[in-house]
């Protein structure tokens, strides 16, 4: 039986020790992954972000939490070589805060924000963004010939398709699950599994979330087979 590791949820990079840039990310589909994961029976450990859903309970399931992207990178990294199969439906952040513009005040540098609660400053404040670590990209290259990487791509419909390819062999993965930006925060989703030898999967119809869950790890031989 596979060994499973799953990332759900968004990340929050912090501007203080109060404010966070997030996203909307769930976390409904990695947690619906992993109760059926371990519902199989399958060894399975659930990276979670900051959800307001709790996790599933069961045996064959160990839950870690994680709030930044650095965060999730030492999860991944501690527990990916253990595994034989990663699905990183986690919506991380692309930016995090690098400084902080007042306007009556001195640039402040990232770490110095986190110490307390930034004032309100009547004539505002401005943020310098810098990138986060591409994630998936780096679990790619770690990833030994017996482990499968599977990713997300989330787009608007019209351009999801093309999207998805190119972060399939961008990337270097498996596989991708193709998701609709309309599916985001929804109880349902509308998916196409595209693997890296071209072929493609997609249920018959849309389905909630936990059945998708069910048909996407019906997969798993073929995505094991994939090469």
């Amino acid at each position: 039986m596979p060994r499973v590791l799953i990332t759900a949820g968004p990340t929050h990079e912090p501007i203080d020790r109060v404010r966070f840039i997030g996203n909307r990310s769930s976390g409904r589909m990695g947690i619906a992954l992993a109760a059926a994961s371990a519902k199989r029976g399958w060894p399975t450990t659930l990276l979670l972000g900051p959800v307001g859903l709790p996790p599933p309970e069961y045996s064959s399931l160990k839950v870690l939490r994680f709030q930044t992207t650095d965060d999730l990178h030492g999860l991944l990294a501690d527990h990916w070589p253990s595994h034989d199969l990663l699905f990183m439906a986690a919506a991380v952040a692309d930016y995090r805060v690098g400084k902080v513009h007042k306007s009556t005040s001195p640039q402040v540098e990232k770490g110095q924000q986190e110490s307390g609660k930034l004032r309100r400053e009547p004539g505002g404040l401005s943020l310098d963004l810098v990138p986060t670590p591409d994630l998936l990209a780096e679990v790619a290259k770690t990833t030994r010939p017996d482990q499968k990487v599977v990713g997300w791509a989330l787009e608007p419909a019209d351009r999801l398709m093309e999207s998805a390819r190119d972060k399939l062999a961008r990337k270097g993965l498996h596989a991708i699950v193709a998701n609709p930006l309309e599916t985001m925060d929804s109880p349902t989703i509308s998916a196409t599994v595209l693997l890296r030898n071209g072929q493609e999967l997609t249920p018959t119809a849309d389905l909630p979330k936990a059945t998708f869950a069910e048909w996407l790890l019906d997969q798993v031989p073929v995505l094991m087979a994939a090469r």
